[in-house]
């Protein structure tokens, strides 16, 4: 087992402007002794998994509110396969219908935050689930 902090990557993807949510679980994060990465607005698949890649990033969160999930989640997870990347833990939140829940379960996301849920809920949830590599 690794001594180093998990280090996460915090992404917004596509062309959705609202970052707020994103700062704010990024910081949640850090405070919880996470080493966090925030990339900024406006990223697409291939910036964020080069980023993870560069990074060395043990998890990728990424928010999204535009509705473009079931698009850019699975494509920011196929960059990262492509990068060799198979390693890195996948979650994300945002305006998520439940219906979509399960399919993007099935493309390989790790865990899925939507409105109302604690930023405890999200930190337990990276403590539980994403160790370094």
């Amino acid at each position: 087992m690794s001594s180093r902090k998990v280090r996460i990557l915090v992404a917004k993807p596509g062309l959705d402007g609202h970052d707020r949510g994103a700062k704010v679980v990024a910081r949640a994060l850090r405070d919880a002794g996470f080493e966090v990465v925030y990339t900024g607005l406006h990223q697409t698949p291939e910036m964020i998994a080069s980023a993870a890649v560069q990074e060395d990033v043990d998890a990728v969160g990424l928010s999204i509110m535009s509705g473009a999930h079931n698009t850019l989640f699975p494509a920011v997870i196929d960059a990262l396969k492509a990068k060799g990347a198979n390693d890195v833990i996948v979650f994300g939140g945002g305006i998520i219908p439940e219906t979509d829940m399960e399919r993007l379960k099935t493309a390989g996301v790790a865990g899925v935050f939507t409105p109302g849920t604690t930023l405890e809920q999200i930190v337990t949830w990276a403590r539980d689930n994403v160790q370094p590599h």
